[in-house]
């Protein structure tokens, strides 16, 4: 009888670790945060902790941009791709590049949202990773002003400014050498 009851139990303790194995392969995978502790647009619209912004720095080149993005351009010239998405739905942004033969040169990003109080968290956001990233910001009349010298390399400046009115909250940011 205690041999049955022996075999019982280790017939139970296999169905149940399998009941269990099978559970977890069905259970769908934990979503990673790229920028935990910030709102999850953020990882959205910069996509990446590398780079100045979306992976990239500045003096990269048209095709290396158009492998970042994940869409084609909305447009796109010699010396410019223009590329718009929409983030959920009350918010919207906007990407231009800039290049002079073919070295990125500027970074134009608007963000536009009919939700003024996820602006006014999204700036406060940017503004707080930006400054973890590049060394001493300037505030001043609405504007924020990082200039970072890396190395040997060229300078580059990083603004953001919110441009928000009573209708519409909007987030402007810029990305440019330094001349």
């Amino acid at each position: 009888m205690r041999a049955l009851l022996n075999i019982a139990a280790f017939v139970a303790s296999l169905l149940l670790l399998f009941s269990c194995q099978s559970e977890q392969k069905n259970t769908p995978p934990v979503s990673h945060r790229i920028f935990e502790g910030y709102h999850v647009l953020l990882d959205d619209i910069i996509r990446t902790r590398h780079g100045v912004f979306r992976g990239l720095d500045l003096n990269t080149s048209m095709d290396s941009v158009k492998k970042a993005e994940p869409s084609e351009p909305k447009e796109s010239g010699p010396n410019q791709l223009y590329y718009e998405y929409r983030a959920d739905s009350l918010t919207d942004y906007s990407i231009e590049y800039t290049f002079s033969g073919d070295s990125l040169q500027e970074i134009n990003v608007q963000i536009s949202s009919n939700d003024e109080e996820l602006i006014s968290y999204l700036f406060c956001d940017l503004k707080d990773y930006y400054s973890n990233k590049l060394p001493n910001p300037i505030e001043d009349q609405g504007y924020v002003v990082y200039n970072c010298y890396e190395g040997q390399r060229k300078p580059f400046v990083v603004t953001l400014s919110d441009n928000s009115s009573p209708a519409k909250g909007i987030i402007n940011m810029l990305i440019y050498k330094d001349q």
